[in-house]
């Protein structure tokens, strides 16, 4: 495995390429700020070399995202860019630190009885199921119910991101992975592979399981199987866990603790 400042080069170069074939890319400063359909939106970032980020450039940021419609995102790691915190917080945005990890040495995990993972394809008719599931997962810390009991959002929105991501799915550039409890989907998480110079690296993303079963190991299941995949092909793979707990559970199973993901939104009424 590279050396710590190669990880970081890695990852950094990782975030540079990613949007690449989605978006046209605007400069506020030392930020780089995709502009990129808002059905897959990419969040500002610093450009590397391009000197210390201000307050000026993050407006300057958001005002572009703004314009173009998309969220209001600014991602950055501190290691690299230690002044970027106080300089979103300056421009009135949320700042929070979450631990980056890698994967190490990988762990077998044995799922629950009666759970099974499966690769999705881009033409699976449940793929709007496997959305709503992240996005009731992302949305309520408390139990809640199966998410075939919840009506999927069939807003042209919704219709929209499920299209695109159908796109992905089908050339590669998003793997997805649903584990299924009798039938039913009950955690899921892609990772999604991007190449740099001959190089493979993967980001693992969006892992989320419904509130009422988790702590059976379905999330660590998930990820442990998005990582087997990616590593038939990519050289390094990582996520950003939500908070240390998570992160300890990512360790348990093989990750390790590499540096930090800063992540900052407007705030509301600013």
């Amino acid at each position: 495995m590279p050396s710590r400042p190669g990880l970081l080069e890695c990852i950094e170069r990782y975030f540079a390429v990613a949007p690449l074939p989605d978006a046209r890319i605007e400069t506020a400063g030392a930020l780089d700020v995709p502009l990129a359909d808002p059905t897959w939106p990419y969040p500002a970032r610093p450009r590397r070399d391009a000197g210390p980020v201000t307050a000026d450039d993050v407006r300057a940021a958001l005002a572009l995202q703004e314009a173009a419609g998309l969220p209001t995102a600014l991602e950055w790691v501190p290691e690299c860019s230690p002044e970027v915190g106080a300089a979103a917080r300056a421009a009135g945005m949320a700042v929070e630190e979450l631990p980056l990890l890698v994967a190490d040495d990988a762990v077998d995990l044995v799922l629950p009885a009666g759970v099974r993972l499966f690769l999705v394809g881009a033409d699976d008719p449940e793929l709007p199921y496997y959305q709503q599931l992240a996005v009731v997962a992302f949305a309520h810390p408390g139990g809640v119910a199966d998410v075939h009991e919840i009506p999927v959002d069939t807003s042209p929105e919704a219709v929209a991101r499920t299209a695109v991501l159908r796109e992905r799915i089908a050339g590669g550039r998003t793997v997805m992975v649903v584990a299924k409890e009798n039938g039913s989907p009950v955690a899921v998480g892609s990772h999604q592979p991007v190449d740099i110079d001959g190089t493979e690296v993967s980001e693992i993303v969006g892992v989320a399981t419904l509130p009422r079963l988790r702590g059976r190991g379905l999330g660590a299941g998930v990820v442990s199987a998005l990582v087997a995949h990616a590593r038939e092909t990519a050289d390094l793979v990582f996520l950003a866990a939500g908070d240390d707990d998570v992160a300890r559970v990512y360790e348990r199973i093989g990750f390790a603790r590499l540096a930090t993901t800063g992540v900052a939104e407007l705030r509301a009424g600013e």
